[in-house]
């Protein structure tokens, strides 16, 4: 491994763990209808676990209904239960061949709840970021251990995985900051 290597790993690893926390705040509510609420979903279909949007197709009306439509009529209880069992706080409604969830404005508390949450997701990803940290400074006094850096290449290395543990620390607050102001703001 070279120098550029551990750079490269470890940018790579943060932009993951910056997208997964992207694809983590959709699943959160804001008041309004998108079929983001239930995307990340998981349904127990035929002993795995598969996301809702792969079962049906998810439509919004009227900003405050989402519509999930099966291929199979045969997922509808099992769909119905993953959301009920979800953390979505959404009641399904089926007719026997679609089902209706129907999105309430939120409570000033139930918003400060999401908010806690968009939180604990924030500090995750940064943990899951200064972990990406620490392993790409491993990799560097690794490769000064082995002579194929020296000290001062080391020091530089390590201040450059410093560096973009600060760029995607705060790609990930402006991404909070954003969901908190789109939480609370409706």
């Amino acid at each position: 491994m070279t120098r550029d290597d551990v750079l490269m790993d470890t940018e790579e690893r943060m932009e993951k763990a910056v997208g997964n926390f992207q694809h983590q705040l959709q699943g959160i509510r804001t008041g309004r209808a998108t079929s983001g609420l239930v995307d990340t979903i998981k349904v127990d279909y035929y002993g795995s676990q598969t996301p809702i949007k792969q079962l049906g197709s998810i439509t919004v009306q009227d900003g405050t209904q989402i519509v999930i439509r099966p291929f199979d009529a045969g997922a509808l209880g099992a769909i119905g239960k993953a959301i009920q069992n979800s953390d979505v706080g959404l009641a399904p409604n089926s007719d026997g061949r679609v089902i209706r969830l129907n999105v309430p404005p939120l409570s000033t508390e139930r918003r400060k709840q999401m908010v806690g949450r968009v939180k604990e997701l924030a500090e995750e990803a940064r943990v899951a970021i200064r972990n990406i940290r620490r392993d790409g400074n491993k990799h560097a006094e690794t490769l000064e251990k082995d002579s194929v850096i020296t000290e001062d290449d080391l020091k530089a290395l390590k201040d450059e995985v410093q560096e973009l543990t600060k760029t995607y620390e705060g790609k990930v607050n402006t991404l909070a900051a954003a969901k908190d102001k789109e939480v609370m703001g409706d």
